[in-house]
């Protein structure tokens, strides 16, 4: 008996986990749930590549604009006209009694920088998160990755010291008589943790946040699509216009034409930055609301791991009740900084050993094989 308690020490010696680096494991913290992540990327990035592309189109090729002067025209003239018809962006237009219609087209002149004033505003939300939520969110998480190591190691000496009390005491009986009354009493419980969650169960700062970042995304998205459903109605499908150029000293020149024909052939290349850009922003609108109703149920299924520790008693039906709350929060980046719990993986690979011997009991017994003779030198 002596040498199975000797080597039950030395297995629950070698479970103890080490003390790591604490600053190691605040920059390795994961403060950005995956699916934000991906959002955040694709909403910035996707406006930043179509108007670099559109930028790089207009170095390649040249101007934006390509005017028809009459032949009369000086090369300098007519490079004047394409200047200048650029600069003011305006169809020019006749109407029955001789009088001049403006109309401006200044969206097309505009569209580059309107999709770097997308790509901020959707940058504005994870601004607002990173400076608002990180830093409260990183404590929560370091404080309760912690605690769950600790409570880990706090097991595994409770049982150490329990096995040697059970080796030293006399009378079995008495032992189990204490055991029990120490369990009913809650001896081996540690309340800092559990109290710890309760509180963030009556807390909604992070999970307000969460909320808030999603509304302004939708919002921005809803914004610049509808911004890119004017573009195309407003200016989108007119690829030419009249540009009215007797102005300034060509004013009282009679050999001057009134208006000069524009045509703009980058137009094509707009139009397919803007469908796109509209289309990936309708495509993501599902994906932000699928990050906000999954805040809306419970994701128990990591920390119903640690039960079988006395430390944590949180994690019950009848005690969590509404999800809307930072407790469900910090679950779902808990399991997000699953790679920061070392105890995780300790619990899992020994739930999982237990399962696997109990079904081997089971598969044994309805065989008709005596299980006590086959597992009683491990249950000793």
């Amino acid at each position: 008996m002596s040498i199975a308690h000797t080597a039950a020490r030395a297995v629950l010696h070698d479970a103890l986990l080490r003390d790591g680096d604490g600053d190691n494991r605040i920059r390795h913290l994961e403060l950005e749930l995956p699916l934000d992540r991906v959002i955040k990327f694709v909403s910035v990035g996707l406006p930043l590549l179509l108007v670099s592309l559109a930028f790089a189109r207009e170095v390649s090729i040249g101007p934006q604009i390509s005017c028809f002067p009459p032949s009369n025209f000086t090369a300098k003239q007519a490079a004047y006209v394409d200047t200048y018809c650029w600069d003011i962006v305006m169809h020019h237009e006749f109407d029955t009694n001789g009088n001049v219609e403006e109309r401006s087209l200044w969206v097309h002149k505009m569209f580059p920088y309107s999709l770097l004033i997308m790509a901020m505003m959707m940058y504005l939300p994870a601004l607002i998160w990173r400076f608002l939520a990180m830093p409260s969110l990183g404590s929560d998480l370091l404080f309760i990755i912690d605690e769950l190591d600790k409570s880990y190691n706090r097991s595994v000496r409770l049982a150490q010291t329990i096995l040697e009390l059970q080796q030293s005491s006399e009378s079995p009986q008495e032992f189990q008589a204490e055991l029990w009354q120490a369990k009913r009493k809650r001896y081996f419980e540690y309340p800092l943790l559990e109290r710890y969650m309760q509180c963030k169960h009556a807390s909604y700062f992070l999970v307000s946040m969460l909320f808030l970042r999603g509304f302004l995304l939708l919002t921005f998205m809803s914004a610049s699509c509808l911004y890119l459903v004017y573009f195309h109605l407003s200016a989108f499908l007119q690829d030419e216009f009249s540009c009215f150029v007797r102005t300034g000293l060509l004013r009282d020149q009679p050999w001057v034409p009134e208006v000069v024909q524009c045509k703009m052939p980058g137009l094509l290349v707009f139009q397919v930055i803007s469908v796109a850009n509209g289309a990936i922003y309708v495509m993501l609108a599902p994906i932000v609301l699928f990050s906000l109703l999954r805040l809306f149920c419970w994701d128990t299924s990591f920390l119903s791991l640690y039960e079988v520790l006395p430390a944590l008693g949180l994690i019950s039906g009848q005690k969590l009740g509404c999800p809307l709350n930072d407790l469900n929060v910090l679950l779902l980046f808990l399991r997000a900084n699953v790679a920061q719990l070392r105890s995780y993986g300790q619990l899992r690979a020994l739930c999982s050993l237990a399962k696997q011997t109990n079904k081997q009991k089971k598969n044994l017994t309805s065989n008709g094989f005596p299980t006590d003779s086959l597992f009683g030198s491990g249950q000793s």
